[in-house]
């Protein structure tokens, strides 16, 4: 016969409810107790009648994330920590991918495959100020990136000003003056681009450093390969630079390459720093040099932070604001010293 949420309490040495509270994701379980009934579950095979429990509770014990593309590295590992913290929380997650493109994050919203879930973690890309009547939904909404909007709606976000002014001072104080940067985009009114370009000046300002627009390499996607053709027009241009500081470590990887192909050395002829921490960014040769911005950590607040809305059907709630911090990874491609 299958075991019941009595027979679970029961081994577990705790009340129903709080077998109940492990099964439907409530947060607020000490971590001690939860790992009881998760081992009490495992050993008696205790499968939750989703269907049954779902009439009971009104939810679904399903959230959606949607991001802008799953090929980009960043995106690809921030959907694997957002699916362990919900898997954690009793929760399945149903990924979307919108390609950035406006319209089709318009239309998500008012999708009607957001009736299975509870809730959606968002990554914006497209959508801009006009459209932030759009993120008026009747279910609960966790906004992430550095889109920002006049509309009360909860959102975690990385530092990307302070974070891309302390990687370039990072490489002044490696003796470096001549940066060049990766990533700037004049279509983008808000967002990572015009954000880590204005910490980049801003540096450059502190230190009494020339802003030069020869060293600045634009790079509409943010891909391996747009790295590599940025790099290639900088030194097509001869633009004469100590340092390279790609927006993100997928580009400055395109970059080293094509430094290393051209016969210049990193870190001893060009300093090479990213932003992420991409896994792959310490297997690199050499192993990059880059900026962690606190992906596990938006991850997991982005689904307590839904969790927490679910939980209280918004009431009470105000909006809120969760900034991540940063801190620089130093590896083999810009040495302090």
């Amino acid at each position: 016969m299958a075991a019941t949420l009595h027979d679970v309490a029961n081994l577990a040495g705790v009340s129903f409810k709080t077998v109940s509270n492990v099964v439907n994701g409530h947060p607020h379980v000490r971590p001690s107790t939860r790992e009881r009934v998760e081992r009490a579950i495992a050993e008696l095979g205790y499968k939750p009648n989703l269907s049954a429990r779902s009439l009971r509770s009104g939810r679904t014990g399903a959230i959606a994330l949607a991001v802008p593309e799953l090929n980009l590295s960043y995106f690809a590992e921030l959907a694997s920590f957002v699916i362990a913290a919900a898997e954690q929380a009793g929760l399945v997650t149903l990924v979307e991918q919108t390609g950035g493109d406006r319209d089709r994050e318009l239309a998500l919203l008012k999708s009607p495959r957001l009736r299975m879930t509870d809730g959606l973690i968002l990554s914006p890309l497209g959508m801009g100020q006009e459209d932030a009547d759009a993120l008026d939904v009747a279910f609960p909404l966790v906004l992430l990136g550095e889109r920002t909007f006049d509309w009360p709606n909860d959102h975690v976000t990385m530092s990307n000003l302070n974070a891309a002014h302390a990687a370039t001072e990072y490489l002044i104080a490696s003796g470096r003056r001549r940066i060049a940067v990766i990533g700037e985009n004049e279509d983008e009114v808000m967002g990572s681009a015009r954000l880590r370009l204005r910490g980049y000046r801003e540096a450059l300002e502190a230190h009494g450093i020339p802003y030069d627009e020869r060293l600045v390499a634009r790079a509409t996607l943010w891909h391996r390969a747009d790295g590599a053709r940025a790099m290639h027009d900088l030194l097509d241009r001869g633009a004469d630079f100590d340092a390279v500081f790609g927006f993100n470590d997928t580009l400055a990887l395109g970059a080293m390459r094509v430094l290393q192909e051209a016969g210049l050395r990193v870190p001893e002829d060009v300093a090479v720093l990213g932003f992420d921490d991409l896994d792959e960014a310490a297997y690199a040769i050499p192993s990059l040099t880059t900026v962690d911005p606190g992906r596990e950590w938006i991850a997991r607040t982005a689904v307590e932070t839904l969790l927490e809305r679910i939980g209280r059907k918004g009431k009470d709630l105000a909006p809120r604001t969760k900034l991540a911090d940063f801190t620089i990874i130093e590896r083999e491609s810009a040495p302090k010293d």
